[in-house]
């Protein structure tokens, strides 16, 4: 699950940075949008969200490992005994 996320992160931050890069070069194509401050907002939510779904992947992997963790603590404990 973990790397799903990050791999959804990864996506919109790349989306974050083509979006970074038509502020500059979205005024000097014909026929492409040229509202840079349309640009910039679009940038910044991705960026955001990439962020915020990273945090949910890095959380998501920790509590995952605990998990298991726990489990194997579990499985020794129940061999140690007779």
């Amino acid at each position: 699950m973990a790397r799903n996320l990050y791999i959804l992160a990864a996506s919109l931050l790349l989306f974050a940075l083509i979006s970074c890069g038509m502020v500059y070069v979205g005024n000097s194509q014909p026929g492409m949008p040229g509202n840079g401050s349309l640009w910039k907002t679009t940038a910044m939510f991705l960026t955001l969200g990439g962020l915020v779904v990273a945090l949910a992947g890095s959380l998501t992997a920790l509590f995952e490992q605990v998990d298991r963790r726990t489990e194997e603590r579990k499985y020794q404990q129940r061999k140690r005994r007779p």
